[in-house]
């Protein structure tokens, strides 16, 4: 059996997994509607954080309804301590809904800005490239041209792999957002 490292001891992701299998490879997509309120937000952070989860994506936004927001969110973590923490937020008084979704019966997408370095010659190719991704070109400089591209989280790092040699200047990405798919009978 492996000895534990000493408190002190400076641990490697590795030996961080292996010692207490922090990381699961098990991601959970969670929709919240909550009342729009102040400090519903840091409330929900709160917990997750109390309870040792990192928030990998975090989208929140108005729903058809002004008085309810949706906050998105992916999570690490087994199916156990997931179970507990959505227990915990629907003791939360502002919480009104929680669905951990299904990634087969779910369609996500996320939004990506991505400020590349072009002069006159490298613009047309980034274009180009862009064009393969169906991105949106929606801001040209003397230096840099941004790109908007919509899409899977997968999709989104391909783009990036593809531009970072012209120069990434900046990215910023969306948390995912997602909806279930077909009618969802409540």
């Amino acid at each position: 059996m492996a000895e534990e490292p000493a408190a002190s001891d400076v641990l490697s992701l590795d030996e961080l997994e292996a010692v207490s299998g922090a990381r699961t490879g098990r991601r959970h997509l969670l929709s919240v509607l909550v009342e729009n309120k102040p400090g519903v937000l840091a409330r929900i952070a709160g917990l997750f954080s109390r309870r040792g989860f990192n928030i990998e994506t975090l989208a929140v936004g108005p729903t058809d309804d002004p008085t309810v927001s949706r906050i998105t969110l992916t999570v690490d973590g087994a199916a156990h301590p997931i179970d507990q923490v959505t227990k915990q937020l629907h003791k939360l008084v502002n919480v009104l809904k929680i669905r951990d979704l299904d990634p087969d019966e779910t369609v996500t997408r996320e939004l990506a800005l991505f400020k590349v370095s072009a002069d006159d010659g490298r613009r047309a190719e980034i274009v180009g490239v862009a064009d393969i991704f169906r991105g949106k070109v929606i801001d040209v400089s003397k230096r840099s041209v941004t790109v908007e591209i919509t899409g899977t989280g997968a999709k989104i790092e391909a783009f990036e792999e593809l531009v970072r040699p012209f120069g990434l200047v900046e990215l910023v990405r969306t948390g995912e957002t997602a909806v279930t798919r077909g009618r969802l009978v409540t």
